[in-house]
């Protein structure tokens, strides 16, 4: 599999790949995915901004350079942490050394930040810790010595503006919501042109891979989601006029689906996301959403198979590969309708091969239609 390699959030060559309900499916250019949505449709995006929870520094009672990739606060107002060795992005995350132990009360040194273990949590790269000092401290600590985090498809450093969404608002993101990059200024007044309503939540996404398998099988960990007033009022509204509801990426059908699953309509507020949608879900909110690609395995292809049965995620793949679609965070884009009857699949669907991984040998400005129903 080929990734995208330079961090452009919307390149002109950036495609689409739109699969109706009907499992028929277009090759586009990402931009007129606009173009596919009704009028009355709700779309519904994550406005978190991203955080620089790459720390990198040493473990004080070995002396090992470690490298410490922020994941999630604690209820003690701490952060649960994923620890690497020595090494960074450079190197493959599953080809990474692993760290030293770690023990209740280490001390870590991590440029001008100090934190102290509190607990490995049930896993020994997996850790609960609490920086030091005031809140300002803190976080003036991370914004001077934290990077993005980052993995090896990707040639040169990160910095904060590319991983930031055009509607980026409160920093909790761990990863980018990358489906966002889609959007601009443009396609926002495209929306409101089109009758298609447009609202936000703010979902505290999360890590996509640690390097360590057992470990990425817990992924995705809890994340927490508020959602405002006028956007729980704006989807309920839209629900009981039947109209869709469109979710810019997973972390928007998660937030959704956790905040909608008792009741079929949304409260306002804070929760935490802690379930795992997967094939054998049955989405109640969420009609249809704008995704990037994704790797076999991994949760985001989970919650896929509650969108579509098998048979169609495996035409998915066969369509990305054959017109070389990139991958990753900065890779092209699917707008995915949910197929109905698509929970009759129970979980045993979650071994075939991803719908969303692809091999990338570059860009077409020419772009076919593909894959007819």
């Amino acid at each position: 599999m080929l990734a995208a390699t330079i961090p452009a959030q919307r390149p002109a060559t950036a495609r689409l790949l739109y699969v109706r309900a009907d499992g028929a499916m277009q090759v586009l250019p990402r931009h007129r995915w606009i173009d596919l949505l009704r009028a009355g449709d709700l779309v519904v995006a994550n406005d978190a901004a991203t955080l620089p929870a790459s720390l990198h520094g040493t473990h004080v009672r070995s002396g090992a350079s470690i490298e410490i990739r922020l994941a999630g606060r604690t209820v003690d107002d701490g952060f649960m942490a994923v620890a690497f060795g020595a090494g960074d992005y450079r190197m493959r995350t599953e080809d990474r050394p692993l760290p030293p132990r770690f023990d209740a009360g280490d001390r870590l040194m991590l440029g001008p930040l100090q934190a102290v273990v509190i607990a490995t949590l049930d896993h020994p790269r997996l850790l609960s810790i609490r920086l030091q000092g005031t809140p300002d401290q803190i976080w003036s600590g991370i914004a001077a010595h934290g990077r993005p985090i980052q993995y090896a498809h990707l040639a040169t450093d990160l910095q904060l503006w590319d991983v930031w969404t055009p509607i980026a608002g409160p920093p909790v993101a761990y990863e980018p919501p990358s489906a966002g990059f889609a959007l601009d200024w443009r396609s926002l007044a495209a929306l409101q042109r089109r009758d298609i309503g447009f609202v936000t939540l703010t979902h505290a996404a999360g890590i996509s891979s640690t390097g360590d398998p057992q470990l990425d099988q817990r992924l995705p960990f809890d994340e927490p989601y508020s959602i405002p007033a006028t956007t729980a009022d704006a989807i309920n509204r839209a629900l009981q006029t039947q109209r869709r509801i469109v979710a810019v990426g997973t972390t928007v059908v998660r937030a959704l689906e956790h905040a909608g699953a008792a009741t079929g309509r949304i409260a306002a507020g804070s929760n935490i996301a802690d379930q795992t949608l997967s094939a054998a879900s049955n989405l109640r909110i969420v009609a249809a959403m704008l995704s990037g690609t994704h790797e076999p395995g991994s949760s985001h292809y989970r919650l896929l198979q509650a969108f579509a049965q098998r048979t169609v995620l495996e035409r998915i793949d066969a369509a990305l590969d054959a017109h070389e679609f990139r991958t990753h965070e900065f890779g092209d884009s699917v707008l995915l309708e949910r197929q109905a009857g698509a929970q009759s699949r129970r979980s045993a669907d979650t071994t075939a091969p991803s719908a969303f991984s692809c091999n990338t040998r570059g860009d077409q400005e020419k772009i076919p239609v593909c894959c007819a129903a």
